[in-house]
């Protein structure tokens, strides 16, 4: 995991990381049903996963995903997409 990622985790409760967790193993068993999930204007291979305030953005590659930033919803969330 990218050191940006861990400090995106650590500004977290310990109950929004396990959130994280059960919402990216979910993703990794690719049982996204029930999950609000949509693809980002202008990008065909960026998705955000939105849970609560949590916002999860990922790029899917082939049969594989990649975690690009996990916050908590605010102004400046989708501004480097």
């Amino acid at each position: 995991m990218s050191d940006k990622l861990t400090k995106q985790l650590t500004k977290l409760s310990a109950k929004e990381r396990e959130l994280v967790k059960s919402l990216l193993l979910q993703l990794k068993s690719d049982n996204t049903q029930g999950l609000q999930i949509s693809r980002l204007k202008g990008h065909e291979d960026i998705f955000r996963l939105r849970k609560g305030r949590l916002r999860i953005i990922y790029r899917v590659t082939g049969s594989s995903f990649s975690i690009l930033a996990i916050e908590r919803r605010s102004e400046k969330t989708y501004r480097d997409f």
